[in-house]
């Protein structure tokens, strides 16, 4: 994705023209590096969308609403007092670069004008978003805080001089001459499109190679004189016809989507190496474009975001489970092997008058077999002493058995819970669902508690529905808190059960309405529910389903957790119906 100087150009026309005079109504922070504002202008409201992401940093006007926190950030209460109100005076770009400035007219507490300035760095992992006081050029506060032992060139603190990021000494592309270019093209042919990514400011690698349409770069012999004139003609009239369609009215940005239906690229012109290879959404604004690119893609990528101590935290329980597991089992295997022990034991009282104290071992016979066994014996204690040592060994063996067993179940059980847990997880395909799985692990313990401002809001239980072919209603719980109420609050006595067989995964409920059930909808809210599950990658899934009355969440059990009876079972392939 190219969000370079020439996106960054063509979206700062985009907003002046709809926003320059709008007034600063609201200002929301719904994560630490996105920012919204509510803007009325005399083109009308409008939402623009901020980020600082450092994979996703933007800036434009979004139509879709984001979800806020409880209580505002810390920053963002900042903007509120110094900039909400205000009138955007204009919205510009520093020169080629990926800065985008936002002046706004205020008035302070005393009821006097001031100028305050919104700079917007859309730079990769440095990106960021600084106030800055105009009078002053002193920095208010930034939503990153960059001390010297992050950057020892150029620190972003409360106070400081605002300074612009350090120049690369390149030439901003809509005032490079011809003259300026020819130097550029002296290099060999195959090193053009490197060669003018160093040189003009604001220009991508895929702009770069645009510009060189229409001459052969293959070439590794140096251009004479002569060559690189007419090579930096070709590159003048392309950037000049690249500029020309910048500023055209009806400028029609694209987004090219791959083969799986996934965006890929967002440009504001059309991109002669793209074309014809992937389908090409074209829009009337840039700000769509942009929306579309990163609502279709971004999500995603913020659902990995958010997941990921999710993600680490059940991972490292579950090696922990699997660890004490093994050895609870390998305590459980000697235990049963104890009555060697007792044997011992008896022995050795039968005859204590074998062996005395200092003894490392004795043979006896062992009156049970009629043949001889050799003891081992603790040389430091009496005989008889022995003989007890034996039967307390069997004795804490029996125990054992019976405390270890008890240990091992409810190690199994944590195990089911949190590899329950790793399913929802993984098929997670929105960020609340993901906040409700990191709530249920802080209420069940596998999480600290995370400082929370403000009253946390309450989330309703939305299960993914679905209609079978036959038109059954399904439900599918999307974690275990709502697995449980899906299957004892929304369900009733005769609607149906569905489960993967032994394998972790969601509840399905088809909703009977006092019909009799087919057997297409059985096999479907079954392939459901093995769609839903850990095994939605194979092949012969066994599902069990039941009516809701034989299923039962026993005493102290974890959300999710329910036993049944009088359950069938059938084999399908995971699928979902289309939508």
């Amino acid at each position: 994705m190219a969000f370079d100087g020439i996106a960054v150009h063509a979206i700062t026309q985009e907003l002046n023209k709809k926003l320059s005079g709008g007034k600063l109504e609201k200002v929301y922070q719904p994560e630490n590096d996105e920012l919204v504002f509510h803007i009325h202008s005399k083109e009308g409201n409008f939402k623009l969308y901020l980020s600082c992401n450092s994979s996703n940093a933007r800036i434009n006007l979004i139509t879709e609403s984001v979800p806020n926190p409880p209580a505002p950030m810390t920053f963002c209460m900042l903007l509120r007092k110094h900039i909400q109100g205000g009138r955007i005076t204009g919205i510009t770009q520093k020169e080629c670069e990926r800065i985008v400035e936002i002046p706004f007219e205020t008035v302070n507490e005393l009821g006097f004008s001031v100028s305050k300035k919104l700079i917007i760095e859309i730079m990769g992992k440095h990106s960021n978003i600084i106030l800055v006081d105009l009078e002053s050029n002193k920095i208010i506060d930034s939503i990153k805080r960059i001390s010297i032992d992050v950057n020892r060139i150029r620190q972003i603190l409360p106070g400081k001089i605002y300074e612009y990021p350090p120049t690369q000494d390149k030439i901003p592309f809509n005032k490079i001459t011809l003259e300026e270019i020819e130097k550029i093209c002296t290099c060999t042919p195959d090193k053009l499109p490197k060669a003018l990514l160093n040189g003009i400011q604001g220009i991508s690698p895929i702009m770069a190679e645009q510009l060189t349409h229409g001459l052969e770069i293959s070439s590794e012999i140096p251009y004479n004189m002569e060559e690189a004139k007419q090579t930096a003609r070709i590159v003048y009239n392309n950037l000049c016809k690249l500029l020309c369609d910048l500023e055209q009215e009806d400028l029609c940005p694209k987004v090219y989507i791959g083969s799986d239906g996934a965006p890929i690229d967002f440009h504001a012109i059309p991109i002669l190496s793209l074309e014809g290879i992937y389908e090409a959404k074209e829009f009337a604004g840039l700000s769509g474009a942009i929306e579309f690119f990163y609502s279709h893609r971004a999500s995603s990528n913020r659902i990995k975001q958010k997941s990921t101590d999710l993600e680490k935290a059940v991972k490292n329980n579950l090696d922990k489970l699997y660890l004490k597991k093994q050895r609870l089992s390998e305590d459980v295997l000697k235990a049963e092997n104890s009555e060697e022990y007792r044997l011992f034991g008896e022995l050795l009282t039968a005859n204590l008058h074998m062996f005395n104290t200092g003894d490392s071992k004795v043979t006896v016979l062992n009156y049970y077999d009629g043949n001889e066994i050799t003891i081992p014996l603790d040389k430091k204690i009496a005989p008889s002493k022995n003989a007890q040592h034996y039967f307390k060994k069997y004795g804490k063996s029996k125990t054992a058995i019976k405390e270890k067993a008890i240990q091992l179940e409810e190690t199994n059980e944590d195990i089911t819970y949190l590899e329950s847990i790793a399913v929802f997880v993984e098929n997670a395909e929105a960020v609340d669902e993901i906040e409700e799985i990191r709530n249920e692990l802080v209420e069940a313990g596998y999480l600290k508690k995370r400082k929370v401002y403000g009253k946390p809001a309450k989330t309703k239980p939305a299960p993914h529905p679905y209609t079978t072919s036959d038109g059954f209603r399904l439900l599918v719980g999307r974690n275990n808190k709502e697995n449980d109420h899906l299957t004892f609050k929304m369900a009733s006595s005769k609607d149906v059960w569905f489960h993967t067989k032994d394998i972790p995964g969601s509840h399905v409920i088809l909703f009977t309405d006092g019909k009799e059930i087919t057997e297409t909808s059985i096999f479907e809210a079954a392939a459901i529910a093995a769609y839903h599950s850990k095994g939605k990658d194979s092949e012969n899934v066994p599902v069990d389903y039941v009516q809701v009355k034989y299923v039962k969440k026993p005493a102290g059990a974890k959300p999710g957790m329910v036993i049944f009876t009088n359950n069938r079972t059938v084999y399908v392939n995971p699928a979902i119906p289309l939508k």
